[in-house]
């Protein structure tokens, strides 16, 4: 669970899963711990000013190799475009602004996983169960609210 590596070194979590350090590997993992939710495009825009020679291809080979050694975990909420994020090894799902796309965590209230069943003789083993919930988050919510003409609240 990320809460128990926030304290660690971006050097640390990745030597721990097992991978080289790179200079393009502790920018793109710093880059998820301040900007969960992150597509590749947009993690690779936030760390091309300070690594000018690093290429698109070589975050999208660091987030791969992240997901492969368990330190990140992409989501593909429906019709966006897959996002990453360092919070792993618990139970947790998703909500999705339908104006902007804004993703924010929801914790299980259940709390193992999986926290959905499948009908008995389905011939599953599940392993993992994702809710993605839609909705309008706050920010989307307040400037729909204010721009509304008054009296038709």
């Amino acid at each position: 669970m990320l809460d128990d590596r926030t304290d660690a070194t971006a050097d640390d979590l990745i030597r721990g899963a097992g991978l080289r350090v790179t200079a393009t590997r502790v920018a793109v993992l710093e880059a998820l711990r301040t900007r969960p939710h992150a597509t590749a495009d947009a993690v690779y825009d936030g760390i091309r000013g300070s690594l000018p020679g690093t290429s698109k291809q070589s975050v999208y080979n660091a987030l791969g190799d992240f997901v492969d050694a368990g330190v990140a975990r992409r989501i593909e909420p429906a019709g966006h475009a897959g996002t990453f994020e360092l919070r792993v090894g618990d139970n947790h799902h998703h909500v999705v602004c339908t104006v902007c796309g804004r993703i924010d965590d929801v914790d299980c209230v259940v709390g193992a996983a999986p926290c959905l069943h499948m009908p008995e003789g389905s011939g599953f083993t599940i392993q993992t169960a994702e809710v993605t919930f839609w909705g309008v988050c706050p920010d989307c919510r307040a400037t729909s609210e204010a721009e509304r003409p008054r009296g038709s609240r």
